[in-house]
């Protein structure tokens, strides 16, 4: 299936161009930026008002909502070298909720778009203060038929991307290549197989246990845990940020947010089940996000929570696969630490 590129790349494109449009006098018709993937973008450029240009999303054969939206970005010179700093133009939202990976206030341009963008403008004014502007045509109307009126982001869509690249597969080729996966890692180590749901999961998991290569498996955590189980492996390692694996403690074996949510609820058990007060767990309940959670529990006195989680999600996991493997868990918080474990996890076992 064809890839395609994200939102976060079209920025930082339009980005770049705008930069060159201000430094040699002309629009330029098309640029290059390399995408933290390590592949080389080069995108038609489409020129808009003064120094404002625009980029075409193309999400090659994933059916992302912003496919065939205009991005666009101005980059606004100040006098004098500083910062670099970010606005939400038409149809990119502004965070108002506690929680997220920027703070209430900012435009919703995610950590790695904002990157991007900086470092596009830095290949043009290496030193420069600048605000960069980034608007997405018609993502006022689209953000409504997403999460992000839920999670506190108003106003339009999210600016998107950890790699610069979407890589759309089907659920039968993505389950056949986290099939293949295990395959291969069960040939280097059958003795134990670590999973986490993506590229956050791992690059933190191998932060931890630098020799631990773990399999990616999405949201497919039954379809792994079998997989796991058919081929041998006696010892498994779920890991991952809380905002997947609370699912996995309520019960969840598919994590995909169109299957259903409870993260709050499952938490809140906890909570409950440990005496913590009524107060903390209305708190909890209005939180929209777990990372949100984390600081509020923690703060309370409650962030053992994290490991009656991890136990409950290891009791989950062994019950899908009747027993036939020992399951460890392991709750990633801020880096690489652990926030909590499953109680017969031990860090010989995976270092």
């Amino acid at each position: 299936m064809r890839e395609g590129f994200t939102t976060g790349s079209c920025a930082a494109a339009a980005a770049l161009a705008s930069c060159l449009w201000r430094r040699d006098g002309e629009c330029p018709a098309k640029v290059e930026i390399v995408l933290p993937a390590g592949r080389v973008f080069s995108p038609a450029i489409l020129q808009r008002e003064a120094y404002t240009c625009g980029v075409i999303k193309d999400s090659g054969d994933d059916p992302d909502i912003t496919d065939g939206c205009e991005v666009r970005a101005s980059v606004d010179l100040r006098d004098g070298d500083g910062e670099i700093t970010f606005r939400a133009g038409e149809g990119v939202g502004t965070i108002t909720l506690p929680g997220m990976k920027l703070p209430p206030g900012e435009a919703a341009i995610n950590p790695v778009p904002r990157r991007m963008i900086a470092q596009a403008v830095r290949g043009v004014y290496p030193a420069r203060a600048a605000q960069v502007t980034v608007s997405i045509a018609g993502g006022e109307a689209l953000a409504k038929k997403t999460f992000n009126p839920r999670l506190g982001v108003v106003g339009g869509l999210s600016v998107l991307g950890t790699s610069g690249i979407v890589r759309p597969m089907s659920e039968e080729a993505l389950t056949a290549s986290i099939a293949l996966e295990i395959s291969v890692r069960c040939a280097m180590d059958s003795d134990r197989l670590a999973l986490v749901f993506g590229n956050q999961g791992e690059a933190a998991l191998q932060r931890r246990f630098p020799r631990l290569t773990p399999v990616q498996m999405s949201n497919f955590v039954g379809f792994a845990l079998d997989e796991a189980v058919r081929q041998g492996v006696p010892r498994l390692l779920l890991a991952g940020h809380p905002g997947k694996l609370v699912k996995v403690a309520g019960g969840n074996m598919q994590t995909h947010s169109q299957y259903g949510d409870g993260r709050r609820e499952a938490v809140i058990s906890q909570l409950a089940l440990m005496g913590a007060p009524p107060s903390l767990c209305q708190r909890v309940y209005a939180c929209v996000t777990t990372s949100a959670m984390i600081p509020l529990i923690g703060e309370s006195g409650y962030g053992g929570v994290w490991t009656r989680m991890a136990n409950a999600a290891a009791q989950y996991c062994e019950a899908r696969i009747r027993g036939a493997a020992k399951i460890d868990v392991l709750f990633l918080g801020e880096g690489c630490a652990a926030l909590g474990q499953s109680d017969g996890l031990k860090e010989e076992t995976w270092a």
